[in-house]
Protein backbone atom coordinates (compact mmCIF):
# COMPACT_ATOMS: atom_id res chain seq x y z
CA UNK A 1 0.00 0.00 0.00
CA UNK A 2 3.38 2.37 0.68
CA UNK A 3 4.39 1.96 -2.94
CA UNK A 4 1.24 2.81 -4.37
CA UNK A 5 0.89 5.86 -2.36
CA UNK A 6 4.18 6.65 -3.63
CA UNK A 7 3.72 6.84 -7.28
CA UNK A 8 1.33 9.65 -7.23
CA UNK A 9 3.77 11.58 -5.46
CA UNK A 10 7.29 11.17 -7.35
CA UNK A 11 7.91 12.18 -10.15
CA UNK A 12 10.24 9.21 -11.52
CA UNK A 13 10.12 5.43 -10.81
CA UNK A 14 9.87 2.96 -7.66
CA UNK A 15 11.97 0.04 -7.73
CA UNK A 16 10.38 -2.78 -6.34
CA UNK A 17 13.96 -4.96 -5.80
CA UNK A 18 13.70 -7.65 -3.42
CA UNK A 19 10.93 -6.09 -0.92
CA UNK A 20 8.71 -8.93 -1.49
CA UNK A 21 10.78 -10.91 0.28
CA UNK A 22 10.91 -11.10 4.33
CA UNK A 23 13.40 -8.34 6.15
CA UNK A 24 15.56 -11.31 7.21
CA UNK A 25 16.10 -12.66 3.41
CA UNK A 26 17.12 -8.89 2.63
CA UNK A 27 19.11 -8.41 4.85
CA UNK A 28 21.29 -11.38 4.17
CA UNK A 29 21.26 -10.73 0.20
CA UNK A 30 22.39 -6.81 1.40
CA UNK A 31 25.51 -8.78 2.98
CA UNK A 32 26.06 -10.88 0.02
CA UNK A 33 25.74 -8.21 -2.61
CA UNK A 34 28.20 -6.05 -0.68
CA UNK A 35 30.34 -8.99 -0.13
CA UNK A 36 30.42 -9.59 -4.00
CA UNK A 37 30.51 -5.93 -4.91
CA UNK A 38 34.13 -5.44 -2.83
CA UNK A 39 35.60 -8.83 -4.72
CA UNK A 40 34.53 -7.61 -8.39
CA UNK A 41 35.94 -4.30 -7.59
CA UNK A 42 38.90 -5.36 -5.70
CA UNK A 43 39.41 -8.40 -7.71
CA UNK A 44 39.37 -6.70 -11.73
CA UNK A 45 40.98 -3.21 -9.64
CA UNK A 46 44.35 -5.73 -9.03
CA UNK A 47 44.17 -7.15 -12.34
CA UNK A 48 43.61 -4.05 -14.68
CA UNK A 49 46.57 -2.63 -12.21
CA UNK A 50 49.24 -5.39 -12.96
CA UNK A 51 48.36 -5.65 -16.60
CA UNK A 52 48.98 -1.82 -16.29
CA UNK A 53 52.07 -1.62 -14.90
CA UNK A 54 53.73 -4.62 -15.48
CA UNK A 55 55.81 -4.71 -18.53
CA UNK A 56 55.83 -8.37 -19.61
CA UNK A 57 51.85 -7.95 -19.92
CA UNK A 58 51.81 -5.65 -22.75
CA UNK A 59 50.97 -7.69 -25.56
CA UNK A 60 46.91 -7.66 -27.45
CA UNK A 61 45.59 -10.39 -25.34
CA UNK A 62 46.59 -8.34 -21.83
CA UNK A 63 45.27 -4.71 -23.59
CA UNK A 64 42.11 -6.58 -24.17
CA UNK A 65 42.29 -8.15 -20.51
CA UNK A 66 42.79 -4.47 -19.21
CA UNK A 67 40.34 -3.06 -20.76
CA UNK A 68 37.81 -6.23 -19.78
CA UNK A 69 38.74 -5.48 -16.20
CA UNK A 70 37.76 -1.72 -16.57
CA UNK A 71 34.44 -2.38 -18.16
CA UNK A 72 33.57 -4.83 -15.41
CA UNK A 73 34.40 -2.01 -12.87
CA UNK A 74 32.30 0.45 -14.53
CA UNK A 75 29.59 -2.13 -14.89
CA UNK A 76 29.26 -3.13 -11.29
CA UNK A 77 29.26 0.59 -9.58
CA UNK A 78 26.00 1.08 -12.04
CA UNK A 79 23.73 -0.88 -10.32
CA UNK A 80 25.17 -2.40 -7.13
CA UNK A 81 25.48 0.79 -4.71
CA UNK A 82 21.69 1.59 -5.64
CA UNK A 83 20.71 -2.14 -4.84
CA UNK A 84 22.46 -2.09 -1.79
CA UNK A 85 20.50 1.27 -1.00
CA UNK A 86 16.97 -0.22 -1.96
CA UNK A 87 17.79 -3.33 0.28
CA UNK A 88 17.63 -1.50 3.42
CA UNK A 89 16.17 1.89 3.08
CA UNK A 90 12.16 2.18 3.32
CA UNK A 91 12.29 4.99 0.30
CA UNK A 92 13.34 2.92 -3.11
CA UNK A 93 12.09 5.80 -5.30
CA UNK A 94 14.37 6.85 -8.41
CA UNK A 95 14.08 10.32 -10.26
CA UNK A 96 13.08 9.99 -14.03
CA UNK A 97 16.53 10.79 -14.67
CA UNK A 98 18.41 8.90 -12.63
CA UNK A 99 16.54 6.05 -13.91
CA UNK A 100 17.56 7.15 -17.42
CA UNK A 101 20.99 7.23 -16.91
CA UNK A 102 20.89 3.86 -14.66
CA UNK A 103 19.39 2.63 -18.16
CA UNK A 104 22.04 4.18 -20.56
CA UNK A 105 25.25 3.39 -18.62
CA UNK A 106 23.94 -0.04 -18.02
CA UNK A 107 23.17 -1.03 -21.66
CA UNK A 108 26.54 0.95 -22.89
CA UNK A 109 29.03 -1.10 -20.56
CA UNK A 110 27.09 -4.56 -20.66
CA UNK A 111 27.16 -4.19 -24.92
CA UNK A 112 30.75 -3.27 -24.73
CA UNK A 113 31.73 -5.97 -23.06
CA UNK A 114 29.65 -8.18 -25.31
CA UNK A 115 31.84 -6.72 -28.48
CA UNK A 116 34.85 -6.98 -26.17
CA UNK A 117 34.57 -10.76 -25.70
CA UNK A 118 34.02 -11.15 -28.89
CA UNK A 119 37.57 -9.62 -30.26
CA UNK A 120 39.40 -11.59 -28.06
CA UNK A 121 38.09 -14.82 -28.91
CA UNK A 122 39.04 -13.39 -32.58
CA UNK A 123 42.80 -12.66 -30.81
CA UNK A 124 42.62 -16.03 -29.41
CA UNK A 125 41.72 -16.95 -33.33
CA UNK A 126 44.68 -15.34 -34.80
CA UNK A 127 47.45 -15.99 -32.09
CA UNK A 128 46.60 -20.39 -32.40
CA UNK A 129 45.47 -20.39 -36.00
CA UNK A 130 47.68 -17.45 -38.03
CA UNK A 131 50.35 -17.42 -35.06
CA UNK A 132 53.06 -15.92 -38.13
CA UNK A 133 50.70 -13.36 -39.19
CA UNK A 134 49.43 -12.00 -35.49
CA UNK A 135 51.84 -9.11 -35.68
CA UNK A 136 50.54 -7.77 -38.60
CA UNK A 137 46.97 -8.16 -37.65
CA UNK A 138 46.93 -7.31 -34.06
CA UNK A 139 49.24 -4.97 -34.13
CA UNK A 140 48.83 -2.21 -31.17
CA UNK A 141 47.62 0.21 -33.64
CA UNK A 142 44.74 -2.02 -34.89
CA UNK A 143 44.15 -3.31 -31.14
CA UNK A 144 43.33 0.56 -30.25
CA UNK A 145 41.50 1.14 -33.22
CA UNK A 146 39.08 -1.99 -32.58
CA UNK A 147 38.48 -0.99 -28.78
CA UNK A 148 37.70 2.77 -29.93
CA UNK A 149 35.36 1.28 -32.40
CA UNK A 150 33.36 -0.67 -30.25
CA UNK A 151 33.44 2.14 -27.61
CA UNK A 152 31.79 4.20 -30.27
CA UNK A 153 29.35 2.04 -31.44
CA UNK A 154 28.00 1.54 -28.36
CA UNK A 155 27.72 4.95 -27.25
CA UNK A 156 25.79 5.82 -30.46
CA UNK A 157 23.08 2.65 -30.60
CA UNK A 158 22.26 2.74 -26.52
CA UNK A 159 21.69 6.24 -27.05
CA UNK A 160 19.09 5.70 -29.31
CA UNK A 161 17.78 2.83 -27.87
CA UNK A 162 17.41 4.45 -24.31
CA UNK A 163 16.00 7.49 -25.78
CA UNK A 164 13.40 5.74 -27.97
CA UNK A 165 11.97 3.75 -24.91
CA UNK A 166 12.48 6.75 -22.06
CA UNK A 167 10.28 9.48 -24.77
CA UNK A 168 7.22 6.61 -24.61
CA UNK A 169 4.38 8.07 -21.87
CA UNK A 170 4.55 5.91 -18.84
CA UNK A 171 0.76 6.07 -17.27
CA UNK A 172 0.44 2.31 -15.82
CA UNK A 173 2.03 2.45 -12.57
CA UNK A 174 5.56 3.55 -11.61
CA UNK A 175 6.67 0.49 -9.89
CA UNK A 176 9.60 -1.25 -11.27
CA UNK A 177 9.72 -4.88 -10.56
CA UNK A 178 13.23 -5.35 -10.69
CA UNK A 179 15.97 -4.09 -8.41
CA UNK A 180 17.40 -1.52 -10.80
CA UNK A 181 15.91 0.11 -14.28
CA UNK A 182 16.12 -2.38 -17.01
CA UNK A 183 14.56 -2.44 -20.22
CA UNK A 184 11.67 -4.61 -20.20
CA UNK A 185 10.64 -3.66 -16.71
CA UNK A 186 10.65 -0.18 -17.31
CA UNK A 187 8.72 -1.16 -21.32
CA UNK A 188 5.62 -2.39 -19.01
CA UNK A 189 4.71 0.40 -17.57
CA UNK A 190 4.07 2.05 -21.22
CA UNK A 191 0.74 2.97 -21.77
CA UNK A 192 1.58 2.96 -25.71
CA UNK A 193 2.19 0.37 -28.41
CA UNK A 194 5.46 -0.96 -27.57
CA UNK A 195 5.75 -3.45 -30.78
CA UNK A 196 8.01 -1.25 -32.11
CA UNK A 197 10.29 -0.82 -29.11
CA UNK A 198 10.71 -4.76 -28.98
CA UNK A 199 11.80 -4.77 -32.44
CA UNK A 200 14.36 -2.41 -31.43
CA UNK A 201 15.17 -4.47 -28.27
CA UNK A 202 15.94 -7.45 -30.57
CA UNK A 203 17.70 -5.78 -33.07
CA UNK A 204 20.34 -3.97 -30.33
CA UNK A 205 20.09 -7.42 -28.22
CA UNK A 206 21.13 -9.16 -31.97
CA UNK A 207 23.92 -6.76 -32.81
CA UNK A 208 25.41 -6.96 -29.16
CA UNK A 209 24.80 -10.36 -27.74
CA UNK A 210 23.97 -12.75 -30.64
CA UNK A 211 26.38 -11.41 -33.05
CA UNK A 212 29.68 -11.31 -30.70
CA UNK A 213 28.64 -14.61 -29.17
CA UNK A 214 28.59 -16.25 -33.41
CA UNK A 215 31.87 -14.41 -33.96
CA UNK A 216 33.15 -16.47 -30.96
CA UNK A 217 31.41 -19.85 -31.89
CA UNK A 218 33.07 -19.89 -35.07
CA UNK A 219 36.67 -18.72 -33.92
CA UNK A 220 36.60 -21.40 -31.49
CA UNK A 221 35.62 -23.94 -34.31
CA UNK A 222 38.55 -22.65 -36.28
CA UNK A 223 40.80 -23.08 -32.84
CA UNK A 224 39.29 -26.05 -31.43
CA UNK A 225 39.99 -28.31 -34.80
CA UNK A 226 43.69 -26.13 -34.87
CA UNK A 227 44.79 -27.47 -31.83
CA UNK A 228 43.63 -31.30 -32.77
CA UNK A 229 46.27 -30.92 -35.33
CA UNK A 230 48.80 -30.34 -33.51
CA UNK A 231 51.59 -32.82 -32.86
CA UNK A 232 52.46 -31.48 -29.51
CA UNK A 233 51.29 -32.07 -26.44
CA UNK A 234 52.85 -29.13 -24.44
CA UNK A 235 51.54 -27.27 -27.36
CA UNK A 236 47.97 -28.37 -27.37
CA UNK A 237 48.05 -27.97 -23.95
CA UNK A 238 49.10 -24.23 -23.66
CA UNK A 239 46.30 -23.74 -26.36
CA UNK A 240 43.58 -24.79 -24.14
CA UNK A 241 44.78 -23.21 -21.27
CA UNK A 242 44.88 -19.91 -22.56
CA UNK A 243 41.56 -20.05 -24.12
CA UNK A 244 39.48 -22.11 -21.74
CA UNK A 245 39.56 -19.25 -19.32
CA UNK A 246 38.03 -17.06 -21.99
CA UNK A 247 35.71 -19.73 -22.77
CA UNK A 248 34.48 -19.90 -18.82
CA UNK A 249 33.68 -15.99 -18.96
CA UNK A 250 32.12 -16.08 -22.15
CA UNK A 251 29.57 -19.24 -21.17
CA UNK A 252 28.52 -17.28 -18.03
CA UNK A 253 27.91 -14.01 -19.10
CA UNK A 254 26.28 -14.99 -22.68
CA UNK A 255 24.20 -17.46 -20.89
CA UNK A 256 22.56 -15.30 -18.86
CA UNK A 257 22.61 -12.11 -20.90
CA UNK A 258 20.33 -14.53 -23.62
CA UNK A 259 17.77 -15.74 -21.10
CA UNK A 260 17.39 -12.00 -20.18
CA UNK A 261 16.96 -10.47 -23.42
CA UNK A 262 15.93 -12.95 -25.94
CA UNK A 263 12.79 -13.75 -23.95
CA UNK A 264 9.38 -12.15 -23.39
CA UNK A 265 9.75 -12.15 -19.59
CA UNK A 266 6.62 -11.56 -17.53
CA UNK A 267 8.09 -10.25 -14.37
CA UNK A 268 8.99 -12.99 -12.64
CA UNK A 269 11.39 -13.89 -10.00
CA UNK A 270 13.70 -15.76 -12.33
CA UNK A 271 14.08 -12.38 -14.13
CA UNK A 272 16.10 -10.85 -11.26
CA UNK A 273 18.03 -14.46 -10.22
CA UNK A 274 19.01 -14.25 -13.73
CA UNK A 275 20.20 -10.43 -13.75
CA UNK A 276 21.56 -10.79 -10.18
CA UNK A 277 24.13 -13.28 -11.97
CA UNK A 278 25.02 -11.39 -14.63
CA UNK A 279 25.26 -7.81 -12.71
CA UNK A 280 26.98 -9.28 -10.15
CA UNK A 281 28.18 -12.45 -10.12
CA UNK A 282 29.94 -12.43 -13.24
CA UNK A 283 31.86 -9.65 -12.61
CA UNK A 284 33.48 -10.56 -9.53
CA UNK A 285 34.46 -14.42 -10.76
CA UNK A 286 36.32 -12.65 -14.37
CA UNK A 287 39.10 -11.49 -11.99
CA UNK A 288 39.58 -14.80 -10.51
CA UNK A 289 38.72 -16.90 -13.33
CA UNK A 290 41.30 -14.94 -15.30
CA UNK A 291 44.32 -14.74 -12.89
CA UNK A 292 43.74 -18.82 -12.04
CA UNK A 293 44.29 -19.94 -15.14
CA UNK A 294 46.74 -17.50 -16.47
CA UNK A 295 50.25 -18.23 -15.19
CA UNK A 296 51.73 -14.71 -17.01
CA UNK A 297 49.40 -12.94 -14.39
CA UNK A 298 49.63 -15.16 -11.35
CA UNK A 299 53.49 -14.51 -12.00
CA UNK A 300 53.18 -10.91 -12.55
CA UNK A 301 50.69 -10.60 -9.42
CA UNK A 302 53.72 -12.22 -7.04
CA UNK A 303 56.54 -10.55 -7.97
CA UNK A 304 54.45 -7.48 -7.35
CA UNK A 305 53.82 -8.76 -3.74
CA UNK A 306 57.67 -9.61 -3.16
CA UNK A 307 58.35 -6.01 -3.89
CA UNK A 308 55.81 -4.69 -1.39
CA UNK A 309 56.71 -7.15 0.77
CA UNK A 310 60.56 -6.33 -0.02
CA UNK A 311 60.10 -2.54 0.66
CA UNK A 312 58.11 -2.67 3.65
CA UNK A 313 60.66 -4.80 4.99
CA UNK A 314 63.58 -2.00 4.36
Amino acid sequence: MALENQTHVINGFILLGFSDLSLQMQQFLFVLLLLIYILAVMGNLIVFTILTVDPGLQSPMYFFLRNLSFLEICFTMVTAPRTLVILLAEDRSISFFGCALQMYFFFFFGSEECVLLGIMAFDRYVAICNPLRYSIVMSNKKCIHMAVGSWIMSVVLQFGQITFILSLPFCRSKIIHHFFCDALPVLRLSCADIYLNDILRLVASTVFILIPFLVILSSYIYIISTVLRMHSTDGRSKAFSTCSSHLAVVTLFFGTAMLAYFQQNTGSANERIVAFIYCFVNPMLNPMIYSLRSKEVKGALRRRMWEKLSLFRL
